[in-house]
C-alpha cells in the first residue's frame, strides 16, 4: 500500500477528542541490535513543535533555563523524571556537561533526554547560538533502538497530509543511510495514529 493510501485509511478511523500523534514504525531484519544499535538523530523536513529546555550558566529570556543553582531542586529521581517528561529535548552549554551527567545522567540517560554531542551541546550560550540550537533541535528526532524496530513521532494528525508523507519518506531514506546495510536492514514500515492500529506502506520482504 502506498503512503498516501495508508493515511487515507487512518483518517477513516474513529475520531478522538484530542489531536493524535502520527507515528512511524520501521521494522528491521538482517540486523544485530546488540552490536549495531543506533544512537543518532534524523531530521524532519516539516518540523513538529517540540518543547526544549536548556542547561545554561545564567537565565535566558528565550528558553526555559536550568542553571547549576537549580540542581538542588532536582535531587529526587521522581522530580527528575517529571522534568524529563515535560520536554522533548534538552540542550546545554558544553562546560556544564560533566555536572549534568553526574546529576541527571542516571535518569535522563535511559529516557534519551541527555544533551548529546550529535545534537544539543553548544560551545557557548550567546543568544544567537541558543536560538540556532533551538531551531535545529526542533526539527530533529532522536533514534536509539534496543530492539528490532524503530518508532518515532513524525507529526500530528491535523498537519497537512503532504507534509506528513514527506516526513515519513524522508525518515525512511535517512535510516537507510544510517543502517549498516542500508535498505537491506529495513523489513517494512508502517504509520499509525496514537489510538489506531498501524498500516503498512512499505514491504521489503521478498515473497
Amino acid at each position: 500500500m502506498e503512503l498516501k493510501k495508508a493515511f487515507e485509511e487512518l483518517k477513516k478511523e474513529k475520531k478522538r477528542k484530542f489531536v493524535q500523534s502520527v507515528d512511524l514504525i520501521v521494522n528491521l531484519h538482517n540486523y544485530d541490535v546488540r552490536k549495531e544499535a543506533l544512537n543518532t538523530f534524523v531530521k524532519l523536513p516539516n518540523s513538529n513543535k517540540k518543547k526544549v529546555a536548556a542547561f545554561l550558566t545564567k537565565r535566558s529570556s528565550i528558553i526555559n533555563t536550568i542553571t547549576e543553582e537549580d540542581f538542588k531542586k532536582y535531587k529526587e529521581e521522581k522530580v527528575q523524571k517529571k522534568l524529563a517528561k515535560e520536554y522533548d529535548f534538552f540542550i546545554a552549554v558544553a562546560p556544564m556537561m560533566p555536572k549534568i551527567a553526574t546529576t541527571f545522567g542516571r535518569v535522563f540517560g535511559p529516557m534519551n533526554k541527555m544533551p548529546s554531542p550529535q545534537g544539543g551541546i553548544m560551545p557557548n550560550e550567546d543568544e544567537a547560538t541558543v536560538k540556532a540550537m533551538i531551531e535545529t533541535m526542533g526539527a530533529m528526532v532522536r533514534v536509539r533502538n534496543k530492539e528490532m524496530s524503530i518508532k518515532m513521532s513524525i507529526g500530528k494528525e491535523d498537519m497537512d497530509e503532504a507534509k506528513l508523507i514527506e516526513n515519513a519518506e524522508s525518515i525512511v531514506k535517512q535510516l537507510e543511510k544510517k543502517l549498516p546495510r542500508g535498505k537491506e536492514n529495513i523489513k517494512d514500515a508502517m504509520v499509525k495514529f496514537t489510538m489506531t492500529k498501524p498500516i503498512k506502506f512499505l514491504d521489503n520482504v521478498k515473497k
